[in-house]
């Protein structure tokens, strides 16, 4: 669990989202949390709205009031966020200084998934060649190698040892991590 990049939610002032979102990483850069604060999302999803004829896209708020933060949970990344301006506190936690519950993996690859991104960074933890567990669908608990990635339909082919031979699978993002 420690070292672990998970996700987690924070609470804001309503309509303070991106204000929070700003503060938070003008934060992390000046008290240097690169490594233990990663990304920082206010959930929106893309709405097309038809109003007197005229078709408008809206971008709406999926969860307002609240944050999306992929950390490393710990004492320093933990104080960093709670003090941010306009938090006002983590989701899951029992308050008196307890750490927060992170979000589980299949809740944040439904939320991800919804905005057209994904819970592993494909640069960085999805490469050919990198060793992943699925982790849903019919070859769930069992490991294999990326043999390629296809970003545009967020699938991988991965090669799963089935009855002693190496069988490419194509499974989507969401139903692997790293190994």
């Amino acid at each position: 669990m420690d070292n672990q990049k998970l996700w987690y939610v924070v609470n804001t002032y309503s309509g303070h989202e991106s204000k929070v979102k700003e503060k938070l990483e003008m934060r992390i850069n000046s008290m240097n949390m690169q490594d233990n604060i990663f990304r920082v999302i206010i959930p929106e999803q893309k709405e097309v709205e038809v109003k007197d004829g005229v078709t408008k896209e809206k971008v709406k708020k999926m969860f307002p009031g609240y944050v999306l933060i992929e950390m490393i949970m710990s004492d320093e990344a933990w104080y960093v966020v709670r003090n941010t301006p306009g938090v006002t506190g983590f989701i899951g936690s029992s308050g008196k200084g307890a750490k927060p519950v992170p979000l589980l993996p299949a809740e944040i690859d439904r939320i991800l998934s919804n905005m057209g991104m994904s819970r592993l960074n494909i640069d960085d933890e999805l490469k050919e060649g990198e060793k992943v567990k699925v982790i849903e669908g019919p070859f769930k608990n069992m490991y294999g190698k990326i043999q390629s990635v296809d970003i545009s339909n967020n699938s991988l082919t991965v090669l799963i040892d089935l009855f002693g031979q190496e069988t490419p699978v194509e499974v989507t993002i969401s139903q692997v991590e790293k190994a």
